[in-house]
């Protein structure tokens, strides 16, 4: 029968005291903690591993990896400054030399790219090692809408999910995060998002993309928009804010330090059958645009209100947001966030509903036919031709008032 702390060398390995790879596990159910045991038993060799696992997960004393126990981790869909903190701390203690994250239903990867992600940061050409899931066209379309186009643009990145939960990381790229982490002043770390990526471009750190293939993704607690929007675009706002002397000049995109085939759109899959879903967006939108015209005249130009106020008219299948529209409402929210035009809390919330008609946009356009990946590489593109907007307004934030 497992009990806690069953294993005898649990905190103090009665091996060496030190190894290659320290793997951090989520908190998680133990069914998914079991399968990522034998994955890891399979992976890699026993004597090169460290396992850290969380307090609250018991452990059976018939594995033979070694494993110390972790400070709970928040048990959340994503990763924040607390866990870089805690993975940072394990590893020197442990004296390894590099780190492997895994989050709630890492399970579901493959024990290949497990290896990937943890290889490439032990080979020493790598401090940040991020994966690339094989998603579903409807899946993280807050980050294909906001957080992958805003991160290509600003930092110069070409990784595809900017927010992941599973991380190889380098030690001193984990000791980078670390000290992020701790610069958050009353800020409670357990639920303060930091930007893996952003950090390792501003400090100049190798970062490698790696396909996995598919993941189960975990399910955000709380699953609503009006929490997960705010909670991530108003992160990432803020550390575009305190990074600006780095993206204000001009970069080339950085080439990843993959050493995979190259990274193409998915095949074509059949049309997304989306109208129900864009019949609800739409009606969302259509009341905002009556109700927060008052809100969006204090953070949108003239030119992006007479914008909405042609597609407001269009109803299902032929509603269309123009990318260049989208562009400029998220790089105007983005000023008006560091300006504190509006309290943050209803300026964010007034994004909600213009991201409801990009994302009503987007799932016509996929509907149609057209790959989600060449959309949304699209996208991306239009904010990185208009990024001299953004710096423009930055420094010259009343240039562009009316």
């Amino acid at each position: 029968m497992a009990t806690a702390d069953s294993i005898p060398d649990i905190t103090a390995p009665s091996v060496r005291s030190s190894a290659g790879l320290l793997v951090v596990l989520a908190d998680m159910p133990h069914e998914q903690f079991t399968n990522i045991l034998a994955k890891l038993t399979v992976s890699f060799k026993s004597e090169d591993l460290i396992v850290a696992v969380p307090e609250s997960l018991q452990t059976d004393g018939d594995s033979a990896l070694r494993m110390v126990r972790a400070p709970a981790t928040n048990g959340s869909w994503i990763l924040t400054a607390s866990d870089f903190v805690a993975a940072y701390q394990l590893a020197v203690k442990n004296e390894a030399h590099g780190i492997l994250i895994l989050g709630q239903e890492s399970d579901s990867l493959a024990s290949p790219a497990m290896c990937d992600l943890a290889g490439a940061v032990l080979t020493g050409s790598t401090d940040l090692a991020v994966p690339r899931y094989d998603l579903q066209p409807h899946a993280g379309l807050i980050t294909s809408a906001i957080l992958y186009p805003l991160t290509r643009t600003l930092f110069a990145s070409r990784v595809r999910l900017p927010v992941t939960l599973d991380l190889g990381l380098s030690l001193r790229m984990a000791e980078r995060l670390a000290a992020a982490a701790q610069s958050f002043n009353g800020l409670r770390q357990e639920d303060t998002l930091l930007w893996p990526v952003n950090e390792a471009a501003v400090a100049g750190f190798a970062i490698n993309q790696l396909e996995v293939g598919p993941r189960a993704q975990p399910q955000a607690i709380g699953n609503e928009l009006n929490t997960i929007l705010p909670q991530v675009t108003g992160s990432l706002f803020a550390d575009i804010e305190a990074k600006a002397a780095f993206w204000q000049r001009s970069r080339p995109l950085r080439a990843l330090n993959d050493h995979l085939p190259s990274i193409t759109p998915a095949p074509q899959e059949p049309p997304f059958e989306a109208a129900a879903e864009v019949d609800q967006m739409l009606q969302a939108f259509r009341l905002a645009y009556t109700n927060l015209q008052e809100i969006w005249q204090l953070v949108l130009p003239p030119s992006s209100l007479v914008g909405l106020k042609r597609i407001s008219t269009t109803d299902g299948a032929g509603f269309r947001m123009p990318d260049s529209l989208w562009v400029r409402i998220v790089y105007d929210f983005l000023l008006a966030h560091r300006l504190r035009t509006i309290n943050r809390g209803h300026l964010l919330g007034a994004l909600i509903p213009l991201y409801l008609a990009w994302l009503a946009s987007h799932l016509n356009i996929i509907s149609s036919g057209i790959n989600p990946e060449v959309h949304i590489e699209s996208v991306a593109a239009a904010f990185e031709a208009d990024k001299t907007y953004l710096v423009s307004r930055w420094r010259w934030p009343d240039r562009f008032n009316p």
